[in-house]
């Protein structure tokens, strides 16, 4: 789903498999055309034109010329059964056609060969594929090897490049931000709308008139909405043909993000700007004064050291007992951040919860509750969300696990160690400067992960290598004007296929772009609508939301205004306060799908018109959240004990996931003998052992088996069949949390197996 590195622009051989034919009926002429082939030969003898025409298909001679023509072995037989079809399916060809049929069919050689046949095919063969006639335009358009030459307005001024480079919490952005704000005009670029919404506030509260634009919000400090000289805003949303004095572009290392490095690569080479002040980790040093090289620009680099000190623990916490005020524990799903934070206020202290699905809103309350010296929450459960956007006074940093499950290219969930560069960002949140805390600390919850945090902290961040590109809306126009059958997923993946890179580039993954091409393909849109709804921000994993911007892009494609009380009909608007975690996810989802209004409204005006109405509801909205969050331990408990024997409400998704690099991708070993004995039986009789990889006496031994197996999937099709009850998980989930709290930590050692060897002995007997 992406397009790797070039070599400096060889042309590449397309991805022939994405060429999707264009159907061909067969010809149904009527008596005169039939006649005109007939009247001058003969009418044709199927069974010898059948023969003669899989004779043509294996000559060696029309494959190579095939090959000359663009046909490679796929495509070529692609068109020849197409031809094939066509020809013996016709009541009538064309009378040139049909003669030559016929002298072939003659059987002789002075009249006719099968090679004759070729500029028949070759056409055919143009008429299913379009995109053979036009390959040197798709591949003229596809070209993205001088990304400089995108923007004129940039090119025709001479930019300074500052590169304010050190860790988390050395200054670098406040240094970027004073030059912000003494300038004449500025932008502020940043990877969050928390950040943008925080520079907003610094500006105007410092007397410098600010506007704030993210996707989904237009902020204007002036009354009577007049553009303010300076602007915040989030980095999709910069515009690049206004020229400003200043312009800043936050945490650059996210040139590299797999989905969103083009909007850093944009604004890097396209902002109207004296000066680019470019702030975030040293790692990107090399890529930025590459890139800016190509446009004859210069970068001057500040190093900035920690303003505290950091101090990596030695020794873990290993019991919620050990927690002190200023702690904040760092879980990597949001399953665990319930069962952490429940476990913590069974112990009677209270605590705040922060994960990113959370509203911006809801993560700041939490943070100023977190924040408040006077409140009795001393202790926070968060995410990595915390890495980016709060400002948070954390005493210790505790890491719950040191994996974190992700998505690779192909779109599996995969379970890795963090790398250096995310535990750094995490861990640098600890004693932040100015806060109440003078030096910070870090360690893990379990003694065998502190080993490896200490060498992960420890290593070098390897170097940004490439800048990430994204085809624009009208490459894509022009692609279709070219290709006009093609569907819009399968336009941008010809795109992606023959499009060209330098090195120091790479084309973002698509995929989230596809899935929603897909899902309305068979909504009637013009491209340029089509193209906006699927660059709408949605996370493609919640299914309410997919199927809001379904109804919403059916709706205006009838032309019907999307009002607020349609919107408030499909949300059950108003809302009570969530009873369990199930409804607070859901209110979650509703609240993205109030952004997604609003993220629309400013693109389609006339068919958004409620934004205003809209964004009030979501305040209360959020209000009615955080009411959720504060509640959340209660929540939980009524999730757990709400759920009836055999139904599949479960609150974890996932087991616990393994903590090391060793066992990545394993379900986690602190089940015991008697959690993984109980559910390979299940999974035996249930029928669902893959034969490679999943065998019932060692369910923990495979890398695969989280990945297919989690809690999301196996438990609840066990509940559903009837092999596992509610009961028997609710039990499963104590022993694996008697084992955590007893420090019993797997299948380590041969004393540990003699052990419950031993007990399931005695259990026996």
């Amino acid at each position: 789903s992406s397009a790797s590195s070039g070599d400096g622009g060889a042309s590449r051989a397309p991805d022939t498999s994405l060429f999707v034919p264009v159907p061909l009926k067969p010809g149904l002429g009527g008596a005169a055309e039939e006649d005109v082939g007939a009247e001058l030969t003969r009418p044709l003898d199927k069974g010898e034109v059948l023969k003669n025409l899989n004779k043509f298909y294996k000559r060696k001679e029309i494959q190579r010329l095939g090959a000359e023509n663009g046909l490679d072995a796929r495509l070529f037989h692609q068109a020849f059964i197409s031809f094939r079809k066509y020809i013996m399916e016709s009541s009538s060809v064309s009378a040139d056609l049909h003669i030559i049929l016929n002298d072939i069919c003659c059987g002789c050689v002075l009249l006719g060969h099968v090679d004759d046949l070729f500029p028949f095919f070759l056409r055919h063969a143009k008429q299913i594929f379009p995109m053979l006639d036009c390959m040197d335009d798709l591949r003229k358009i596809s070209d993205l090897r001088l990304p400089p030459n995108w923007y004129p307005d940039a090119r025709a001024i001479q930019r300074k490049i500052i590169f304010h480079a050190g860790p988390t919490n050395s200054g670098k952005t406040y240094h970027a931000i004073q030059r912000f704000l003494s300038a004449k005009s500025g932008i502020y670029c940043g990877p969050l709308k928390l950040l943008a919404h925080e520079i907003f506030q610094k500006s105007n509260d410092a007397n410098v008139p600010c506007d704030l634009v993210t996707g989904e919000e237009r902020v204007y400090a002036n009354e009577d909405s007049r553009q303010a000289p300076h602007v915040a805003c989030t980095i999709e949303m910069c515009s690049t043909n206004t020229p400003y004095e200043v312009a800043v572009i936050d945490e650059i290392q996210m040139i590299r993000d797999p989905a969103r490095g083009w909007a850093w690569t944009r604004a890097l080479l396209g902002l109207c700007a004296e000066e680019i002040h470019v702030c975030g980790e040293p790692a990107a040093i090399d890529l930025v004064t590459e890139l800016m090289y190509t446009t004859g620009e210069e970068v001057e680099v500040r190093n900035y050291k920690r303003l505290t000190p950091l101090t990596v623990l030695d020794y873990a916490l290993e019991s919620l007992d050990n927690l002190r005020p200023g702690d904040c524990i760092v879980c990597f799903s949001k399953n665990d951040i319930y069962s952490v934070s429940r476990q913590i206020e069974a112990r009677g202290l209270e605590c705040a919860v922060i994960y990113g699905s959370l509203p911006p809103g809801t993560k700041l309350e939490q943070a100023k509750k977190f924040n408040d010296p006077d409140d009795p929450c001393k202790i926070l459960v968060a995410t990595d969300a915390i890495g980016m956007g709060l400002n948070l006074c954390i005493r210790r940093v505790i890491f719950n696990s040191i994996v974190k499950p992700t998505v690779n290219e192909k779109g599996e969930k995969e379970i890795d160690t963090i790398t250096t560069s995310q535990a750094l960002q995490i861990a640098g949140r600890a004693g932040r400067f100015g806060s109440s805390f003078k030096q910070g600390e870090v360690t893990t919850m379990h003694r065998d992960d502190l080993v490896q945090l200490k060498e992960i902290l420890s290593e070098a961040v390897p170097p940004v290598k490439a800048a990430g590109l994204h085809p624009t809306p009208e490459q894509i126009e022009m692609f279709a004007y070219h290709l006009p059958d093609a569907t819009l997923s399968n336009l941008v993946d010809i795109f992606v296929s023959l499009s060209q890179v330098d090195g120091m580039y790479f084309v973002c993954n698509i995929d989230d772009f596809k899935f929603l091409a897909d899902m309305i393909q068979h909504i009637p849109l013009n491209l340029r609508s089509r193209y906006v709804f699927c660059t709408a921000p949605l996370n493609r994993k919640e299914p309410f939301v997919c199927t809001t911007l379904l109804k919403f892009a059916r709706q205006f494609s009838r032309n019907e205004p999307l009002t607020f009380d349609w919107l408030c009909r499909h949300t059950k608007w108003p809302l009570p306060a969530p009873k369990n975690i199930k409804e607070l996810v859901h209110l979650e989802a509703v609240h993205d799908v109030f952004d997604l209004y609003l993220w629309l409204s400013y693109r389609f005006m006339d068919m958004f018109p409620d934004a205003v109405l809209v964004r009030d509801i979501q305040k209360k909205l959020d209000d009615i959240i955080q009411i959720g969050v504060c509640n959340i331990t209660k929540l939980i408990r009524a999730s757990q004990s709400a759920a009836a024997p055999g139904t599949a409400e479960v609150v974890s998704e996932d087991f616990p996931l393994s903590r090391t690099k060793k066992d990545a991708r394993v379900v986690s070993d602190r089940h015991g003998a008697a959690s993984t004995e109980a559910l390979s039986i299940a999974v035996e009789a249930a029928g669902l052992r893959r034969a490679k990889n999943l065998r019932p006496s060692r369910l923990g031994s495979k890398q695969e088996d989280l990945k297919s197996y989690g809690r999301g999937s196996l438990a609840n099709r066990l509940l559903r069949e009837g092999l596992l009850t509610q009961e028997m998980l609710r039990q499963l989930e104590n022993e694996w949390q008697d084992q955590h709290r007893n420090g019993r930590y797997g299948f380590g050692s041969k004393r540990d197996d003699q052990h419950r060897s031993k007990e399931t002995g005695k259990k026996r007997k």
